[in-house]
């Protein structure tokens, strides 16, 4: 099993995104299965998402229209999906996400 986590960087802020939704889910033949929910820390990180099994597709889900519901902006993107497969012999994958109203980045952090 590999371990998940992910944290959420508002870089039009220049802070951590707090209370940002985020789901973790696997990709099966009849769509995807929600394995875990949670949502961002103060510190913007997330650390409470299930492990997924080797080889499998797994999806991150990020709600960024509630994180941005309590603000003037509003985001170009509603949501941020990042999918990616589990590599066997990877016992952890830390997946930031670099956020701001009309864009976003996201990179495979260590």
């Amino acid at each position: 099993m590999t371990g998940i986590s992910t944290h959420v960087l508002d870089t039009s802020l220049g802070r951590p995104a707090a209370g940002v939704p985020v789901e973790l889910a696997l990709h099966t033949e009849g769509g995807w299965q929600v394995l875990g929910t949670s949502a961002t820390d103060s510190d913007g990180r997330v650390r409470d998402l299930p492990a997924a099994e080797a080889g499998s597709v797994v999806r991150l889900l990020f709600d960024t229209a509630a994180y941005y519901a309590g603000s003037a902006e509003r985001p170009f993107f509603p949501e941020v999906s990042i999918v990616f497969t589990v590599a066997p012999a990877q016992h952890h994958y830390h997946v930031p996400l670099l956020l701001n109203p009309f864009g976003y980045s996201v990179y495979r952090g260590s």
